[in-house]
């Protein structure tokens, strides 16, 4: 069967050369990224996301950690602003100020996970989609905060989802979604699926599967052959795709296609 919708990436034949090529040079062109995340016990891919950004090119980076990371926070990062603390160790809802103030810095936000299942925390979040509309990338545990707010999340515009296969399942289940994706399913089956639901609703869909790499936007389904899923789980594909839509904010599914075969060193 073919489909007029899908098409597939490779390494030597990438889909939308003219995004690598078109990096900017200026600083100013470069763009401002927030990242979003940590809690008490971690913040390692919030680390990674700031090293992996700076390095891909963005102009600047600026992170919102709880005030508890404080004193363990390496000098490598020397742009970070800090929210109150709740007692679980995540963000706290009285942290709504400061997020607005670095959404208005920034050009694209990204949450980046390490945050906890705390339900102080998911409000926080849910309250930045309902009131903030700046280009934004979630992935990790960030999507596991949000699952009560799934029907607020796929009807944001300007949202890109990077998740895993259960996240994408538990996804649908929430907005009541008549299909379901399974572990065992063929990659055209999940491929249609996505295709419908990116039809239905205005957000980004990246999902790993199969060792591919799926992406959907606006009924639109690109793919590629993956066999370094640990960038996922430790956020680095995430970090380099929100990089890419800094650059090209009206064009989400070419630069999270492009974004897939940076080079950017581990």
């Amino acid at each position: 069967m073919e489909y007029t919708y899908w098409q597939k990436q490779s390494e030597d034949k990438p889909l939308y050369p003219d995004i690598e090529w078109s990096k900017p040079q200026q600083l100013r062109q470069k763009g401002r990224l927030g990242i979003i995340g940590g809690n008490a016990l971690g913040f390692a891919g919030v680390a990674e996301s700031y090293s992996t950004t700076l390095k891909t090119g963005v102009g600047s980076v600026r992170v919102l950690l709880p005030d508890v990371l404080k004193k363990s926070i390496p000098k490598s990062m020397t742009d970070v602003i800090y929210g109150t603390t709740n007692p679980s160790g995540g963000l706290a809802n009285d942290s709504n100020a400061i997020l607005s103030g670095l959404a208005d810095w920034a050009d694209g936000i990204l949450m980046i996970g390490d945050a906890g299942r705390n339900s102080e925390t998911a409000i926080l979040y849910e309250n930045f989609l309902i009131e903030n509309d700046k280009p934004l990338v979630i992935s990790r545990d960030a999507v596991d905060l949000l699952r009560s707010s799934g029907q607020i999340l796929v009807e944001r515009p300007n949202t890109i989802l990077v998740l895993s296969l259960t996240q994408l399942q538990k996804l649908l289940q929430s907005v009541y979604y008549p299909k379901v994706v399974t572990m065992s399913m063929q990659t055209a089956n999940l491929v249609e699926v996505i295709h419908k639901f990116t039809i239905s609703y205005p957000i980004s869909i990246v999902v790993f599967h199969n060792e591919q790499i799926i992406a959907g936007f606006g009924g639109e389904i690109r793919s590629m052959a993956w066999t370094t899923p640990m960038d996922i789980w430790r956020g680095k594909t995430a970090s380099l795709i929100a990089s890419y839509w800094l650059w090209n904010p009206s064009k989400p599914l070419e630069s999270i296609v492009a974004s897939l075969i940076s080079k950017t060193e581990n």
